[in-house]
């Protein structure tokens, strides 16, 4: 279990939220919290929705019922660039890095939003710009050291390991400073090694820059171990929503991971 720490007030309310695509329904009815600080997993079967609720919430897709509000503010047709904007970052499923620039070129474009000069200042490089430029390239620098990969910050990232690229990626959300955190299967494809290294980075995160995290994660060993409360969807439906305990324990989402007809 995570390390203690204040857990505050909601961040995050998703109420309500239903999804459809032509016929077919990705979310129906689906409400939930994320209290500030806390690291939120939302686990199910495949195909049970937990992709597109982080689509939702990060605005890539627009609910046809239901509201996120966020920092108490209700959004309505907010696409992801309001989203990050307003302080919520993104890692994805299938790795989404600019393969031939360096890892610490990519994880200079999670800054691209804390940007304010002008392009004209930007390509003589004076004033602002380079006030900008010399602090961001530190910002992105303590990034580095904290996730432990100086040795590579020169080398393009297509080169890398597939657990190297995953925490470039999650270097890249970091560098946005984000309030909230959406981590899609963050261990996806790893090891048991990297798998161990990703759990004690996403931790760290969480205590030491006191990032919100909600996260999708198909490893229950990972989930009951780092998350403080889970949300289970089957079928686009919440059939459980509560601490490991609570989980383990209910039958719903006994019988949706073991394929019982409902």
């Amino acid at each position: 279990m995570t390390a203690a720490r204040s857990i505050g007030g909601t961040i995050l309310e998703v109420d309500a939220v239903s999804l459809a695509f032509g016929g077919v329904k990705a979310l129906t009815e689906v409400s939930f919290d994320v209290r500030e600080h806390e690291i939120r997993a939302i686990i199910g079967p495949n195909g049970a929705g937990k992709s597109s609720m982080l689509n939702v919430i990060n605005g890539v897709y627009r609910p046809q019922r239901g509201t996120i509000t966020f920092r108490g503010v209700p959004r309505h047709g907010v696409n992801p660039y309001d989203a990050a904007s307003s302080g919520i970052a993104r890692t994805f499923q299938n790795i989404a890095l600019f393969k031939g620039m360096s890892v610490l070129d990519n994880i200079m474009t999670g800054r691209n939003l804390r940007m304010k000069a002008s392009f004209l200042e930007q390509a003589i490089w004076i004033g602002r710009a380079r006030r900008e430029e010399l602090d961001n390239r530190a910002r992105v620098e303590a990034i580095i050291d904290f996730l432990e990969i100086q040795h590579i910050r020169r080398t393009p990232v297509g080169r890398l390991a597939y657990g190297l690229q995953k925490r470039v990626e999650l270097a890249r959300a970091l560098a946005a400073e984000p309030a909230l955190l959406l981590l899609d299967e963050p261990m996806a494809g790893m090891n048991v090694e990297e798998k161990q290294d990703m759990c004690r980075f996403i931790l760290d995160v969480n205590a030491e820059f006191g990032t919100t995290i909600v996260l999708i994660e198909h490893d229950m060993g990972v989930v009951m171990d780092i998350c403080d409360r889970i949300v289970v969807l089957d079928y686009g439906r919440k059939i459980g929503d509560g601490a490991a305990d609570e989980i383990r324990g209910n039958q719903a989402v006994i019988d949706a991971y073991l394929g019982v007809a409902h």
